[in-house]
This record gives C-alpha cells, sequence and structure tokens, in this order.
C-alpha cells in the first residue's frame, strides 16, 4: 500500500489496512515519542497520547510532556485535557479513544497511541468491567472519612463489605480502597462483583485491525535514559514548577496529578525543608505535612537538630545543609520512583502480551487474537520502526 505526504513518499507494512489502529507501548524514557514523530511526518498517522500524567494542563516538566512547539508541529489528542484538581477515569479515557479512533480513521489516518500508561493499554485490549463512575458526592463523603479516621478505618470496614477486595488490595492503597467503598456507596454492591462482570473491550471491533506493539528494552539501558531524563527534569525547574502548582491550584497529596512520580517526591522535599508554599490560605498545609510528615530516620535527627540551630543562631549554612539532604533524598527517591515504575510497567507489557491463549501455528512473538488484535514484541524502537515501515 503507497502512502504519500506533502514531501515524500512512505511505504507501510502491508499488514496496516486502512482499518488498523497502532499501540506504542513502551516503559518510560524508551524512546516512544522520537518514533511517533517520525511516524507522523510518514502523514498517515494520527497521535492519541496514552499518558494518565499528559492529560493535566500546566505539569510539563515532571511528565516529559512535549513542548508547545513540540504540540503544534505534532498534535497529541489527550494532552492538556484538566487541571490538576480534576480527575479523569479510565472509562473516560476508552469513551474518548472510541470517538477519536472513529474520527481517525474518517480522516483517512491511523491511530497511534503512544504513552506508557499501561492500565489505559489493559482497558482497550482487555476491557472493563462495568464498575460505574464514583458519584462525586459519595467520593467526597469517603475523602472526608478517610481524613477523620485514617486509611486504616477504611480498609477495616472493606473487609468486612467485601472481603475479596480486602485481601486483595495493600492496607496501604487510598487510592483503590477509597474506590472501592465509593463503589460500594454508590451501588450497595462490592466492587470485586462488579468486576466479575463480562468485559467488553473497544480492540474487539470485528471493523477494526489493531497492532499491540510492546517494546522491552534492557534494563541497564533504560535505567540510564531515566536518570538523563531525571537530570533534564532537576535542571529544567521541576521544583519550581511544583511551586507555582501549589500558588496556583488548591491541590491536596492525595490527588492523582500529585501522586504522579517526581511531584510526590517534590511535595516531600518541600514540606521536609517547610517551605513557605504552604502558608498560601487556599491550601490544607495540614494534609500535605500529614502525608509527608514522618521523616526517615536517616535524616530527621538531623533536620530536627538544624531547625533548632536555625531558630537559636539564624546560621544560614544549617539551612543550607537541611536543604541540600533533603534535596539528595528527594532526587535518590524520584530515581527509584521512576525505576519502580518502569519495572511495573514491564510487568504490565508481559501481561499484555498474554492476554489469551492462542492456538494455531503463530510464533509467540506475532500473535493474532480473534483475526483482529495482533500482538508482536520487541527489544528495540527501530525493530518497531522497521516492522511499520
Amino acid at each position: 500500500m503507497q502512502i504519500s505526504s506533502d514531501s515524500s513518499s512512505y511505504r507501510l507494512n502491508s499488514k496496516l489496512t486502512d482499518n488498523s489502529v497502532v499501540c506504542l507501548m513502551a516503559p518510560t524514557a524508551s524512546g516512544k515519542t522520537a518514533l511517533a514523530y517520525e511516524l507522523y511526518d510518514t502523514g498517515r498517522y494520527e497521535l492519541i497520547s496514552v499518558d494518565s500524567a499528559l492529560i493535566y494542563r500546566d505539569m510539563n516538566i515532571g511528565t516529559a510532556k512535549p513542548t508547545a512547539a513540540e504540540l503544534a508541529r505534532y498534535p497529541h489528542h489527550l494532552v492538556d485535557l484538566i487541571d490538576p484538581m480534576q480527575s479523569y477515569s479510565v472509562a473516560e479515557f476508552v469513551h474518548d479513544v472510541a470517538r477519536l479512533i472513529d474520527s481517525c480513521h474518517e480522516n483517512g489516518k491511523i491511530p497511534l497511541l503512544v504513552g506508557g500508561t499501561m492500565m489505559y493499554y489493559m482497558a482497550l485490549l482487555e476491557g472493563l468491567s462495568p464498575v460505574p463512575d464514583s458519584d462525586d458526592n459519595v467520593r467526597a463523603r469517603v475523602e472526608q472519612w478517610r481524613r477523620e479516621e485514617s486509611i486504616n478505618a477504611l480498609y477495616d470496614y472493606l473487609g468486612k463489605i467485601d472481603p475479596i477486595s480486602h485481601e486483595r488490595l495493600n492496607a496501604k492503597d487510598t487510592q483503590r480502597i477509597t474506590r472501592a467503598l465509593e463503589v460500594y456507596l454508590q451501588t450497595n454492591i462490592p466492587i470485586s462483583d462488579w468486576q466479575k462482570k463480562p468485559k467488553q473491550a473497544l480492540a474487539h471491533n470485528p471493523n477494526q485491525n489493531w497492532h499491540a506493539l510492546a517494546v522491552m528494552p534492557e534494563r541497564p539501558w533504560l535505567h540510564k535514559r531515566i536518570e538523563q531524563r531525571l537530570d533534564i527534569m532537576w535542571n529544567e525547574g521541576l521544583v519550581v514548577e511544583v511551586i507555582g502548582l501549589l500558588e496556583q491550584y488548591p491541590l491536596t497529596p492525595n490527588l492523582p496529578s500529585m501522586r504522579c512520580v517526581g511531584y510526590r517526591q517534590v511535595l516531600e522535599y518541600l514540606v521536609h525543608i517547610n517551605h513557605p508554599v504552604f502558608e498560601q490560605a487556599h491550601l490544607d498545609k495540614a494534609q500535605f505535612y500529614d502525608a509527608f510528615g514522618q521523616l526517615d530516620a536517616s535524616i530527621s535527627g538531623q533536620i530536627r537538630s538544624e531547625r533548632t540551630a536555625q531558630l537559636t543562631i539564624q546560621a544560614p549554612e544549617h539551612t543550607s545543609r537541611t536543604e541540600v539532604l533533603a534535596c539528595q533524598k528527594m532526587q535518590n527517591k524520584a530515581l527509584y520512583a521512576t525505576r519502580q515504575l518502569a519495572k511495573r510497567q514491564y510487568t504490565w507489557l508481559r501481561k499484555l502480551t498474554q492476554l489469551s491463549d492462542l492456538s494455531g501455528d503463530v510464533s509467540n512473538d506475532d500473535k493474532q487474537i480473534d483475526n483482529a488484535i495482533t500482538i508482536k514484541t520487541f527489544d528495540t524502537m527501530a525493530q518497531v520502526r522497521d516492522y511499520l515501515y
């Protein structure tokens, strides 16, 4: 099939029919964006972001969001959708992607879904249970309950009304525990019962050909890339960006936006150095200090003693040492958290590539499911490029 653009022509893999949907799935810092830009330049693709962090406006550095110039040159759907105060469910994402795929095909383009939020991909390829969206009033009630009695009380209650979820969830998994209680209080049905109901996947559409391309590079190479990316973020001013967000929005530490890797560690750092931004009238300072108030034993004693010295003799070098120590701790925690994110992404990718027990003469690295979903695994982005051309 001959493909033409304004400047040049390309020949696509013959498997990529006009009704194709391509998923470029890979861990953070693996080079997805560069390949997506190259593919966009063929004139054959539209880009759809599959990244739960890029949806937030004003969160640019820590999310490695494309610059304004890049977004103008390479438009992405589902970027800068909402403010950091707002929420965006997986169900909303699936609904938006369904609409965008149809729009891309109507425009004669192949949708290229690119990003690293594996839960989104799983929802597209495997399907969602028909769990209803949370009601805002119910969500507020559960959040107030959590603040007044702690997540432990909510977890104990979950054990009474939904033992299956109680057993499955970690006792400190605030997001999933509160979600489970919201669903129960809203429907009087445990979320585990909802999750047993049949799933309907977007990728099962018989009128579309889905290509799920999973890239799993070598870990040492990826870890080096992660370190380089974090260095760029620190140098570009991630800490300043988070301070600006706190000044602009009435944020809380439990918002999904503030649980993003990088932002979480900067918030903790700002609490540990007692940054004056938390004196903003629209912020609930107590929530941040409750969330991050427990310092590691390795630095808590030193910070306490330096704060005392700072109060008694106002020695600026004490403040400097405290901030340097806390900053080093923040950077180390961010590096560890990003590596853990990549590790979870590898786990999701392996799960995604094993969605179905396949029969017939089909190799392990080129699977086809229901004649609609092709799943391929790669070690490098260069291999993906070769596959797509």
